[in-house]
């Protein structure tokens, strides 16, 4: 599923515009990006927690050469499903 169908299916789920819809998918993107940036944890209960993960600073190789790099610390988002989702995922 795109992007294009998700606002698509959210429109016909809730019965809102697409435009609506667009516009919700749209503030809820950002409100979880500006929300991970500044640090801080998003936790939907049954469905699911965004979070950041700190990745140290490492040695990698260059994979045309073969010689050795260092690789900067950062920071990288995260997400992890909740029990309710899983049970939902893995239903039979």
């Amino acid at each position: 599923m795109n992007r294009t169908e998700l606002v698509a299916a959210i429109a016909n789920k809730t019965e809102l515009s697409r435009k609506d819809a667009e516009k919700a998918l749209k503030a809820f993107t950002e409100i979880v990006a500006e929300e991970l940036k500044n640090g801080e944890k998003i936790q939907l209960v049954g469905f699911g927690t965004f979070e950041v993960s700190e990745r140290a600073a490492r040695t990698g190789r260059n994979p045309q050469t073969g010689e050795a790099m260092e690789i900067e610390a950062s920071k990288t988002p995260k997400f992890k499903a909740g029990k309710a989702l899983k049970d939902t995922v893995n239903e039979k």
